[in-house]
């Protein structure tokens, strides 16, 4: 253990600093297609009783109409969390009709002609139309099929009083926002670091449907007829087949600091890119197509495990939002989706997540120069691709390493950040999480990815119909269990507040939306 390491856990021992533990704060954002019973994407609108995708606070969609993105309040216990993330599900089956969720990260049937992917549609305001425009420009740069890619997002962040704990014995002499912002960095460097390891442990997409890269050139192997897969592989929608794109792949965005950041993206949301710019940012019929013709339209086209976020402001860009005030928290969304839970996503998952990031937050975290940014994305690449594979070694500052011994390694030292976890929350949840981790990378079959694959192979070598099994078996759980009537009636009556809020926001625009997108682009920070 390093010393920096044990003296920042020494001080969170202490039986005044510790309850601070337990004002961590968590969210979810769990992304899933609609689906007709016969596993086919939907072509129908975002259902109205679940209220306005632009304003609800925990239903919206994401790229497409029919991906719909459930959110969960901001927690301070996993039970919570999980409690909220529960409920949305409940009274969003309540909506379906006769439709479902596609429980798994990589699509269902998609239509072969991209154009029958709806993209989504957040009602006539500036602000709504801008999310759809920006959705247009994903669609000419990237096409349809990718954009319905479906994840799960794990928010997390320390009390700022915990940090100012950290920050007084560090003896710092930064405002407390300065300091927190650059220790979140600090994280997010160790997290670059280390999430190969995410990969191999919690990776679910080792197989897509053969009509989901149609037309574009894989690597992948045939399993059975209508199946693609690599027989080691943990997670491809994280992969070259997924988020990632070449476009893309020059960019080098700084995690050394806050201000290297923010200076970063904004050079790649201001470069030029002739690909975009003979595209044009309006289509043959004089529709906007795309908001301008750099290489990012907005910084949040940026595909990355991890973000720094701070909320922002109805349109305020994200990061004009994290130049005036800082990070708040961050946001991991590297993980898919788990089709064997119904929620996608586990309790015991977000406890280790809890373990993991505060070992990030508290371990040394010194600068990635540009060999260490390399090899963090190499070790990614390869986990993704081949993390299963017996022997797999990877590359760290001394050299080679398998990727089994490291795991146990990192484990070793994130225990005792769950063992301060369990004590301050009278659990051993942290370490029972942790455990179970452990014996994944004692027995490969015990990985998600390695599940699916077995469940595969149960369906006759076909992926769809594994997941729509899996889709189906959650239909049910969820519907067999209703909402009591009071729970029904709130959620009802928040959905119809966010129908009212969205005309309100339509009826209140009074700028014209050319000049609105020039406003919104040309934010300083």
């Amino acid at each position: 253990m390093s010393p920096t390491l044990s003296k920042r856990l020494g001080l969170l021992r202490d039986p005044a600093v510790q309850p601070l533990l337990t004002d961590c704060r968590h969210g979810i954002e769990k992304e899933s297609l609609r689906i007709t019973a016969d596993g086919m994407l939907v072509h129908s609108e975002h259902p109205a009783k679940l209220g306005s995708a632009l304003t609800h606070p925990t239903i919206t969609t994401d790229y497409s109409e029919a991906l719909i993105e459930l959110i969960t309040p901001v927690s301070r216990s996993i039970d919570e969390l999980f409690g909220n993330l529960d409920q949305v599900h409940r009274f969003t089956y309540s909506h379906l009709g006769d439709e479902r969720l596609w429980n798994q990260s990589m699509p269902c049937r998609l239509p072969t002609n991209d154009s029958d992917i709806p993209i989504a549609w957040y009602g006539t305001s500036n602000v709504g139309t801008l999310k759809n425009v920006y959705r247009r420009g994903l669609a000419i740069r990237y096409g349809k099929a990718m954009q319905c890619i479906a994840g799960v997002h794990y928010n997390f962040s320390l009390s700022p009083a915990l940090w100012a704990q950290l920050k007084q014995q560090d003896q710092d002499t930064r405002s407390d926002q300065q300091y927190q912002s650059e220790r979140y960095f600090a994280l997010i460097r160790n997290f670059r670091r280390y999430a190969w390891l995410l990969m191999y442990l919690f990776g679910a997409s080792p197989a897509v449907c053969a009509s989901f890269l149609q037309g574009r050139d894989h690597r992948l192997q045939p399993l059975g007829e209508k199946s693609l897969y690599l027989p080691y592989a943990t997670s491809l929608r994280m992969s070259d087949l997924g988020y990632n794109n070449n476009a893309q792949s020059g960019l080098n965005i700084c995690y050394n600091s806050l201000e290297n950041y923010i200076a970063s993206m904004l050079d790649a949301i201001s470069l030029p890119y002739e690909p975009y710019a003979k595209l044009g940012t309006h289509d043959a019929n004089g529709d906007w197509q795309q908001l301008n013709t750099n290489l990012l339209q907005i910084e949040n086209e940026f595909y990355s495990p991890i973000r720094p976020k701070r909320v922002a402001q109805s349109g305020e860009k994200p990061v004009h939002a994290l130049a005036q005030r800082g990070v708040e928290y961050i946001e991991v969304r590297c993980l898919d989706i788990d089709p064997f839970a119904p929620l996608g996503v586990d309790p015991s998952t977000a406890h280790f997540m809890d373990s993991f990031l505060l070992y990030c937050a508290l371990q040394e975290s010194p600068e990635l120069d540009d060999a260490e940014c390399q090899a963090a994305s190499d070790n990614f690449n390869l986990a993704v691709k081949r993390g299963r594979e017996p022997g797999l070694q990877l590359q760290d500052n001394s050299g080679e390493r398998s990727l089994v011994d490291w795991g146990n390694k990192l484990l070793d030292g994130m225990a005792a950040c769950a063992e301060l976890l369990d004590s301050a929350n009278d659990t051993q949840s942290y370490t029972l999480g942790l455990d179970q981790q452990r014996a994944k990378l004692a027995d490969s079959a015990l990985t998600p990815s390695a599940r699916v694959l077995a469940a595969i192979k149960e369906q006759g070598d076909s992926f769809f119909r594994f997941a729509l099994a899996q889709s189906e078996e959650h239909n049910r759980y969820f519907r067999a269990r209703p909402l009591d009537a009071k729970v029904q009636a709130e959620c009802e009556a928040a959905a119809e507040k966010s129908l009212a809020e969205q005309e309100a926001i339509e009826a209140a625009d009074t700028l014209d939306f050319d000049s609105y997108v020039d406003q919104y682009l040309s934010q300083r920070v």
